[in-house]
């Protein structure tokens, strides 16, 4: 592997560790309330952080401490939620503890790390030449792509599933914090 690669799955390992950090402290502090949230709900908690960071990048200004990064590592833990909820079924327990959701949580990211390495060999890093708006652009795409999704009843005809669209937005996430951390906006 080139060294640029080595980099970049660094760079991805160190923002994913930030945002699970941030997820188990939270599910020791609150517990798994995130299982009751329906897909929909997922989306629209994410599309909230997401129109935040556009409104920041198009005003240049916030009345809210929250940082940029802090939204996208959220939108990131959002995403895993979301694929959580999908994977586990809706008649399970919605009390689950801490090591139940570390395993999950590892196992989608795991996921996603493996779909970003397929699809970075394929698009030679093109992420890196772009912007931190775009990555918000396409997280609101990919959001608006799931809705319709969950209006056809979960049902495409030709198109990727609400899945891969939660992971595109966990990429993407991952990709904006990487950027943000080397001072690129």
């Amino acid at each position: 592997m080139s060294s640029y690669i080595m980099t970049t799955i660094q760079e991805y390992d160190n923002a994913v560790k930030q945002c699970r950090d941030i997820f188990l402290k939270k599910t020791a502090d609150y517990g798994t309330s995130w299982r009751v949230l329906r897909t929909i709900s997922i989306v629209d908690q994410i599309y909230i952080k997401a129109k935040r960071i556009r409104t920041i990048q198009e005003t240049g200004s916030q009345k809210i401490d929250d940082d940029i990064a802090s939204e996208f590592k959220g939108i990131l833990n959002y995403g895993v939620a979301g694929l959580m909820q999908m994977e586990l079924k809706a008649e399970a327990a919605e009390d689950m503890d801490v090591h139940a959701v570390q395993h999950l949580y590892d196992k989608v990211m795991a996921n996603a790390k493996a779909l970003m390495e397929n699809k970075n060999h394929d698009y030679g890093e093109a992420w890196r030449e772009m912007s931190q708006e775009s990555f918000t652009d396409l997280i609101l795409s990919k959001l608006l792509r799931i809705k319709q999704i969950l209006a056809n009843k979960g049902q495409t005809l030709i198109s990727e599933g609400i899945d891969a669209n939660y992971y595109d937005i966990i990429n993407y996430a991952v990709f904006a914090l990487i950027l943000i951390s080397e001072g690129k906006h």
